[in-house]
């Protein structure tokens, strides 16, 4: 049969946020951070959220990711509702389809920076020693292999953190502020890097930043402000 030239092949959503609406409470206070967002992330893309500080952006990102449960709406990943499943079920899908990449590293103290990006690996029960070899090898650290975080700068950390986000293959990395601790050389560097380890496998990615130049990197800009997506 030949293939019909203009049949088009629908992209399938990676994440989907659904009416998403996240509340805190500060004494008799109500705080409406997400004001029923609904977004929908291609698989592939490289997606950034900007806006104002208090905009809601890490919400929205903890919301997405699994971390934090919204007050309502509903977050799909790959088509299934993340937050209808149990508790054992939403960590294993954290565990086994998403990586995270955070501000301030939050590498454990007293372990290596090759124990360090074992650490997703070891909760999942798989064995990945050589494949943390391989990934702080392309990091440009296999000399920092067993150096604590407190004998590595702060772009060397980040670059110990996106080596154990990607230990267990996600199919999709979460990044907030990744450059955000670093200074504006160590910051380009950490997100080329991060970028081209996106690129080859054609992960999907989620970035929060405040800085519009770092935005201009990714396939698409969202914008929040107060809560809502502006643009």
């Amino acid at each position: 049969m030949t293939e019909n030239p203009s049949t088009t092949i629908a992209v399938e959503s990676a994440v989907e946020a659904h009416e998403i609406v996240r509340n805190f409470e500060v004494g008799d206070s109500r705080i409406e951070v997400l004001k029923s967002v609904s977004l929908d992330v291609k698989r592939g893309e490289k997606l950034f959220l900007v806006g104002p500080s208090g905009a809601g952006k890490t919400s929205l990102l903890y919301t997405l990711a699994g971390l934090e449960k919204p007050n309502s709406g509903d977050v799909l990943i790959d088509g299934r509702s993340l937050y209808r499943l149990s508790r054992r079920e939403q960590a294993r899908v954290r565990n086994t389809t998403m990586g995270y990449v955070f501000q301030s590293f939050f590498l454990m103290p007293e372990l290596t920076a090759l124990e360090n990006v074992l650490v997703p690996a070891m909760i999942r029960g798989s064995k990945a020693k050589d494949r943390a070899h391989e990934l702080l090898d392309r990091v440009g650290l296999s000399a920092r292999l067993h150096h604590l975080p407190n004998e590595l700068s702060g772009g060397e950390q980040q670059r110990v953190a996106i080596a154990r986000s990607l230990i267990n293959d996600p199919k999709i990395l979460f990044a907030d502020e990744p450059t955000g601790n670093l200074d504006t050389k160590t910051g380009i560097a950490v997100m080329d890097l991060l970028m081209e380890l996106i690129e080859e496998n054609e992960r999907t990615l989620l970035v929060v930043t405040h800085d519009k130049s770092l935005a201009e990197l990714g396939d698409r800009k969202v914008t929040l402000v107060d809560g809502v997506i502006v643009d």
